[in-house]
């Protein structure tokens, strides 16, 4: 199977979600949506949301699947958003559980956040296999970057969320509650062992001055380009290189307000008793 794959490109947050497809009037499934957000005004917007929407309307798609790849740090989730208007079943790895348990003390978070997934409509064990449609699709487990990262495999097309990103810019970063380099290194080569020609799309792109934006890869290339993960590279040499690297990050500027949104599976807090919606910003805890 050769699925179409439509892109689209968040510039705020680096960040793609897709639209996989088997052409005009058939199902959909929407990959690491994004809600938008402005972390200086406490504001939201739907303008991303909605030029996915739009383009599955345009395209008479019927939205089966609303995926996340892994309760994402970087940016907010419009799974709710785009589910209300378009339908679909919000879908993440099963691990997401052990993201919920890590970050819930991290937030203090009350009896409204379950530890148990519920928020999400279905949880996806590695190597199930589901439909969109007419298309065969499977979730691949990748921890590393969090314990709940999926990928998901619809024919030759594979969504690697935050595993490999472009040759030119390497691997994901580890340091997040959960986080495991070792496993990373395994996850990658879970996915470098898939056929050559297999088209990797990936969650991010963070490219150099000298190139556009791009989302699209293939194993091939990764296995021969990767600057941090290319063939030969040791699981140790990865490990140690991952490690230094890491220590040099910043926070991401969205990881407090966007993780305690995600593990509800793009769900806000409830609102308190004037009517409004808080989002909780610990102080010294990460």
């Amino acid at each position: 199977m050769h699925p179409c794959v439509e892109p689209f490109f968040d510039t705020a947050t680096s960040t793609f979600t897709y639209v996989v497809h088997a052409g005009d009037g058939t199902s959909a499934a929407i990959i690491d949506s994004v809600l938008d957000y402005d972390p200086k005004s406490g504001r939201t917007s739907t303008q991303s949301a909605d030029r996915v929407i739009a383009f599955v309307r345009e395209h008479g798609l019927q939205v089966q699947w609303v995926l996340e790849t892994h309760a994402h740090a970087d940016h907010l989730s419009a799974a709710q958003y785009l589910k209300a208007r378009v339908g679909g079943q919000i879908g993440i790895g099963e691990q997401i559980r052990t993201v919920q348990h890590a970050f819930k003390g991290v937030f203090n978070l009350g009896a409204d956040v379950a530890e148990d997934g519920a928020q999400f409509d279905h949880l996806f064990a590695d190597g199930e296999a589901f439909p969109i449609g007419a298309l065969d699709a499977r979730a691949i487990h990748v921890p590393g970057h969090t314990p709940a990262d999926m990928a998901y495999q619809v024919g030759d097309a594979v969504f690697v969320g935050d595993t490999l990103f472009m040759p030119d810019v390497g691997s994901a970063r580890c340091d997040f509650p959960g986080g495991d380099a070792h496993q990373l290194y395994r996850s990658v080569q879970k996915l470098l062992s898939l056929p050559a020609d297999t088209r990797l799309f990936m969650c991010h792109d963070y490219p150099p001055a000298s190139r556009e934006p791009r989302c699209q890869t293939t194993v091939e290339e990764e296995r021969r380009e990767n600057v941090h993960l290319h063939e030969g590279i040791s699981e140790n040499e990865f490990v140690d290189m991952r490690l230094a690297r890491d220590r040099t990050l910043s926070m991401p500027v969205l990881i407090l307000p966007a993780v305690q949104v995600n593990i509800r599976a793009g769900d806000m807090p409830p609102p308190e008793a004037n009517g409004v919606r808080y989002l909780k910003i610990p102080l010294n805890a990460l």
